[in-house]
């Protein structure tokens, strides 16, 4: 990585397809952030290909990537979300999910021909997709007094650091989103901000 508060990613859901003595293997690679977005595909892709014999898949989330899984669906041992992982891993991609589904063309393909199906399939959806750098976020909570407001936005300004859900009043709110290698720099400078509060949320 360049930096230590970057990863690669794919930008947008992408397809490919690989096809071997009539078997065809269908790949569709989704961009995740957690294990519930994984489950909701999974269960979206085996009702769009229920027709397919096999659904096998693989994935990497976190930061670096070190949550994981590798799933054969059926296939044999090590022939299917190894394969699948190794793409992702290739690519030096994390945050992404790759499945599979097999539809059987009636020859066998062997260990190696099906290690060689899953990751020409998974290779495929991952050269088709748009790579891009995501910054990590520190998101945060601010709650200030109305007559902060002035120097909370001048450090939003010049940190040129994004935000969302404003809310002004008497007690003021917003939501703001630190580049993780800011944060330090940009709560110390909140910090002297007097009647001011951070709440740390999540990093995404």
């Amino acid at each position: 990585m360049a930096s230590s508060d970057i990863y690669k990613t794919i930008k947008s859901v992408s397809h490919g397809l690989f096809k071997e003595k009539g078997s065809k293997f269908v790949s569709i690679a989704f961009r995740v952030k957690n294990e519930g977005e994984i489950k909701m595909f999974l269960d979206e892709i085996r009702k769009e290909h229920h027709d397919a014999k096999h659904h096998s898949y693989a994935y990497a989330i976190g930061v670096d990537g070190a949550t994981w899984r590798a799933n054969d669906d059926g296939e044999p041992s090590g022939t299917a979300g190894r394969p699948i992982l190794g793409q992702i891993r290739s690519f030096g991609l994390t945050n992404v999910l790759v499945i599979v589904p097999r539809y059987f063309g009636g020859t066998l393909l062997g260990t190696s021909g099906l290690i060689n199906a899953y990751k020409s399939a998974a290779g495929s959806a991952l050269s088709n997709a748009e790579i891009i750098d995501h910054v990590i976020q520190q998101k945060c909570d601010l709650i200030f007094p109305y007559l902060a407001m002035n120097d909370v936005m001048k450090i939003i300004k010049d940190g040129d650091i994004a935000q969302s859900a404003p809310s002004f009043g008497l007690e003021c709110r917003l939501t703001v989103y630190i580049r993780l290698s800011e944060t330090e720099k940009i709560r110390a400078k909140l910090s002297r901000i007097e009647g001011l509060k951070i709440n740390l949320l999540e990093v995404e």
